[in-house]
């Protein structure tokens, strides 16, 4: 067995061994059932915590500069949208209707939308004014960033970065390997793990966030027209917020796919 090898087995028993397998989120007509692997000393009220400070230091810097908007019809519009689908997410996973939700706009032409872990949501207006949203795109938009926080997306990334790290050094030391094998050990982990696992991340989060936004009574076909406007507008390159999987054709086949399955949810919501 060559030095590569043993390093690629060192490093994935070193990793398996650091982890456990879970599975995020429960329940809902999207299927989404994939197992994942966190690191166990990683739990996930420290990485809500971590964010938390972060998201704290965004916003009050945001007020800081001005740009906080806390008090448009914009902001009116986002902060009736996000109340609606956070009263849908426990039907993923229970436990986050004793998540502290936040959710401020700020002024920015950035395209870009988040929810961090903890179920910490920022929306900026570029999105909004640029491609003219309705309230059902803005919560198709809104339902993906929330379906990350409850997937733990962040939690996922952080862990695998946190495996593979250790692995190297462990690795390393054992083996007596120089840097350029490090760094090609890197570049392997790159693209051979975490890059596949991010496309495989939006697509769970395209899934989710298409039934949450139908669990609210939002129109599921809005997530349709939305990349249509996202791949106009940006020339072919996906904003920022999702640039790990661009707005294709294969994107919007899978959506529609799934839309029949969501739309008697929103029917129901609708009625209710």
């Amino acid at each position: 067995m060559s030095k590569r090898q043993v390093l690629c087995a060192l490093g994935a028993s070193l990793l398996i061994a650091g982890c456990q397998s879970v599975n995020t989120t429960s329940g809902g007509a999207v299927g989404v059932e994939r197992s994942q692997w966190m690191f166990s000393m990683l739990s996930t009220d420290e990485v809500n915590q971590m964010y938390a400070q972060s998201y704290q230091k965004t916003v009050g810097e945001a007020g800081k500069k001005g740009v906080l908007d806390q008090t448009s019809s914009d902001a009116r519009r986002v902060d009736a949208i996000a109340t609606r689908l956070i009263a849908q997410a426990p039907t993923f996973r229970p436990d986050s209707a004793q998540w502290k939700w936040e959710v401020n706009l700020i002024k920015s032409d950035e395209l870009n939308a988040n929810c961090g872990p903890g179920g910490k949501i920022i929306f900026y207006t570029g999105l909004i004014d640029k491609l003219k949203l309705t309230d059902d795109e803005i919560a198709a938009i809104m339902g993906h960033e929330i379906a990350h926080a409850l997937r733990e997306h962040g939690r996922e990334a952080m862990s695998k970065a946190y495996g593979i790290e250790m692995a190297k050094q462990g690795a390393g030391v054992l083996l007596g390997l120089g840097q350029d094998t490090l760094a090609l050990a890197d570049t392997v982990a790159n693209y051979g793990m975490t890059l596949p696992n991010s496309r495989a991340n939006e697509n769970e989060a395209d899934l989710i966030g298409l039934e949450l936004a139908a669990r609210a009574g939002y129109n599921p076909n809005a997530a349709i027209t939305l990349w249509n406007k996202m791949s106009k507008v940006s020339g072919g390159s996906p904003p920022e917020f999702m640039s790990t999987h661009p707005a294709s054709s294969s994107r919007i086949e899978a959506l529609q796919a799934a839309i029949p399955k969501v739309m008697p949810l929103y029917l129901n919501a609708k009625k209710s």
